[in-house]
């Protein structure tokens, strides 16, 4: 992904920020009851300090979890969060690149890193994923989509208390639309957009 998660500054103030999003509990809520309540292992994309995997883990007692990050910092955060934790493993990877060999999984989750990748990668990400879930298995992206005007972004950037000087220059948003058409081609079932808030939405589908 881009060079700005490579550094420690840049992770940090994201991480800093994280708390502080408007409504983001309710999103990861609305995620966390998505996922069925039987799985044994969860796949999550982006991972950052591992918050959503965290929540997804204490939800689901049973379940293990696999982590995926590139930034250095974000892996170092991943390893204390988890240092005492053998139901998750952790590992490097560049969202980028093809996903590596990581077996199946009934879920797959993600939380505001899949809009920092190109458009056409995040459609062949979606094909992966759909690729690495087991039947049934649920694909889960709480996301950072583009709003529908310059005027509704506008109201976006101000309900964050930001400006757009302080925007992130890794961000790549597409129209929520587009992604929900995407995953329907792909073939994923009952697609939607499960929770929404401004430019902040869960996007869902299944396996079937």
């Amino acid at each position: 992904m881009t060079r700005e998660w490579q550094s420690a500054e840049h992770a940090a103030a994201y991480l800093e920020r994280a708390d502080r999003v408007p409504h983001r509990s309710a999103g990861e809520t609305t995620l966390v009851d998505e996922i069925p309540a039987i799985v044994h292992r969860v796949l999550d994309l982006g991972s950052g300090d591992g918050r959503l995997l965290d929540l997804v883990l204490r939800a689901r007692p049973d379940a293990r979890g696999v982590a995926l990050d590139f930034s250095p910092p974000m892996l170092e955060q991943l390893n204390i969060r988890f240092a005492s934790s053998p139901r998750v493993e952790i590992a490097n990877h560049d969202l980028e690149r093809p996903l590596p060999d990581l077996g199946t999984f009934d879920a797959v989750v993600s939380s505001f890193a899949i809009h920092h990748l190109p458009h056409e990668r995040k459609r062949q990400l979606y094909e992966e994923i759909w690729t690495v879930l087991e039947s049934g298995g649920v694909f889960c992206n709480l996301e950072h989509v583009a709003s529908v005007s310059p005027g509704a972004h506008e109201r976006f950037l101000g309900a964050m208390g930001i400006t757009a000087a302080d925007e992130d220059p890794s961000n790549k948003l597409l129209d929520m639309e587009t992604q929900l058409r995407w995953l329907r081609e792909i073939g994923f079932a009952d697609v939607d957009c499960y929770w929404k808030w401004r430019e902040l939405a869960l996007l869902v589908g299944r396996k079937r």
